[in-house]
């Protein structure tokens, strides 16, 4: 199985709250540009996870825009798609996906938990910098579920 774990387009700082962050003007133009980056190296996609904040929501619907899904793609909202949610619990979620088949997975959340993700799922090697709108991919072994950190594109590179 392979991993496309994204961080999140630029958002803004005003906002009620830290949940409620929307994307701005650039955060959507980055989004796009990677989105169509990603569609032209990857193809398809069978799964999408998402953080339940308004930025990573807005960022998956500017992707969306830019890589046209199949319509029986799964979506899903998770709540451990969080800033600091628990990278051991979403490599786990990984894994049961990938015994189910599941092909190619893209993970739409936030710093830290994109870096210290992409270290859990590759067995403990470096956690790489993201900048907004980065996305890295990691392949999960259908047989041992090892990972190994294949690659990172980010905007502008």
């Amino acid at each position: 199985m392979r991993v496309f774990i994204m961080r999140h387009g630029e958002a803004s700082f005003h906002a009620e709250s830290d949940p409620a962050r929307p994307l701005t003007e650039r955060g959507v133009e980055e989004t796009s540009q990677m989105a169509l980056r990603l569609h032209q190296m990857v193809g398809d996609i069978s799964c999408v996870l998402v953080s339940p904040y308004l930025r990573a929501q807005q960022t998956l619907e500017t992707i969306r825009r830019a890589f046209p899904l199949s319509a029986d793609v799964s979506i899903e909202t998770v709540s451990q798609l969080i800033p600091g949610g628990d990278p051991g619990w979403c490599a786990d979620y990984l894994t049961v996906l990938a015994q189910q088949g599941v092909s190619e997975v893209l993970v739409v959340s936030h710093l830290p938990l994109v870096s210290y993700l992409v270290s859990e799922l590759s067995q403990g090697s470096a956690s790489p910098m993201f900048s907004t709108s980065s996305v890295a991919c990691v392949t999960l072994d259908d047989k041992t579920l090892r990972g190994r950190f294949e690659w990172q594109i980010s905007p502008g590179s």
